[in-house]
């Protein structure tokens, strides 16, 4: 049985499907993913609270681009710090990190580089909530492979609320007092939701240093699965991160304004509406078989959007691989929950996060050089190929899914 099977009973009959409340249900789980996504919220505050709060538009534009590339080299070093010290101390002294660093911010506005080194700071010392999460709900807190599935398609979808919430409260807070108070307000939602996240019931073994690590110095980089889902992630990031630039040339191109707010919006939304659907009932199949055929609707809905002919079809187009979005994350969580070698787990969802976050980088930054909209379904495709041609090492064996 793999991890995307449905449960059966000890007759051979097919037990009650798993849902939301049951995984909810499980001690700890609801404060847990509560904290995760209130702790999050700096992940989609923070770049648009300093480009507000900096002053000149070119130089804010520089600092905030800070935060997340130095989130993205510090979450693999926080998260391998977690699974050797434990999730508590651990995420307790990233949280202090950054949020100090985001009071030193507000405090030496106007000094250039004592903000850069906040704000990197701050990004690096971001706490791994995420990736601690899926470690958790793999590490015995749920009783069962098909809760596992259940609850990381539930957190799959959830997260995309993040980069809906979190924009909107910055520019709530901005027109009602400043963009100093959107930096503070962003510390606050760091601190309360890992405070949340490490005082929720947990599993013995996270709360102390793990004895058994296995990958050297590499650690789960060194597992070919792990190498092949990360690349395929970092593809499908380029095409999320060209998403930004594209919306801003299709309201030029189409003369319609709201198109910059309104794709961006619509694939959060979809991606939000997919996986909770997903995640509702099982799939047959394994792993491997499910990214591929979800990176391939994923790649398709974006050449859809790239050939769109209106703003209209662009919007209905883009509705496509936001559907498929958080079903092919959660699945890449499942996937990396099961190969991850001994001792590795958080790593290796910080490391499947470090994937996305670059991708969405270099996205970012190659659309808004190259003014095309090929480049949307370019790394989806990338993506797709990657996890077809390496579907065998993405299904983990029998004995990981039955851990």
């Amino acid at each position: 049985m793999t991890l995307l099977h449905a449960a059966r009973s000890p007759g051979g009959t097919p037990a009650r499907p798993i849902r939301y409340r049951d995984v909810l249900g499980v001690p700890g789980a609801a404060r847990m993913l509560a904290g995760t996504l209130i702790g999050r919220l700096p992940s989609a505050m923070a770049p648009l609270a300093i480009l507000l709060a900096a002053g000149p538009p070119a130089s804010g534009a520089s600092l905030a681009a800070v935060y997340p590339l130095a989130s993205a080299v510090g979450g693999p070093l926080n998260a391998r710090l977690v699974d050797r010290c434990g999730q508590r101390r651990a995420l307790g002294a990233g949280c202090a990190v950054s949020t100090g660093a985001f009071v030193v911010l507000v405090a030496v506005h106007g000094s250039v580089w004592w903000a850069v080194a906040a704000v990197a700071v701050a990004g690096a010392g971001r706490p791994p909530l995420e990736a601690a999460l899926r470690s958790g709900w793999g590490a015995g807190m749920m009783p069962s492979p098909d809760h596992r599935r259940v609850a990381l398609a539930l957190e799959a979808g959830s997260q995309e609320l993040i980069y809906v919430v979190g924009p909107l409260l910055v520019a709530v807070i901005v027109q009602a007092a400043s963009g100093s108070w959107a930096i503070v307000v962003t510390a606050v939602a760091g601190a309360v939701g890992a405070t949340l996240f490490v005082t929720a019931p947990q599993p013995h073994a996270l709360d102390i240093n793990s004895r058994t690590v296995s990958g050297g110095w590499l650690g789960a980089v060194r597992v070919p699965g792990l190498r092949a889902l990360y690349a395929s992630m970092a593809c499908a990031g380029f095409s999320i991160g060209s998403l930004t630039p594209a919306a801003v040339q299709a309201a030029r191109r189409f003369q319609a304004p709201a198109l910059a707010g309104a794709l961006p919006a619509a694939l959060s939304a979809a991606a939000v509406i997919g996986g909770l659907l997903y995640g509702a009932r099982p799939w047959r199949g394994g792993t491997g078989r499910h990214l591929s055929v979800l990176s391939a609707a994923f790649a398709a809905g974006w050449l859809l959007l790239a050939i769109a002919p209106t703003p209209a079809t662009a919007l209905c187009a883009v509705l496509v691989p936001g559907l498929a979005m958080a079903p092919l994350l959660g699945t890449g969580f499942v996937a990396t929950s099961a190969l991850a070698p001994p001792g590795r787990t958080t790593e290796a969802h910080a490391l499947l996060v470090a994937a996305l976050d670059i991708g969405c980088a270099a996205g970012t930054a190659a659309a808004g050089q190259a003014h095309t909209p090929l480049l949307l379904p370019a790394g989806a495709a990338a993506a797709a190929l990657i996890c077809h041609t390496a579907r065998r090492h993405l299904t983990p064996s029998a004995a990981s899914c039955s851990s």
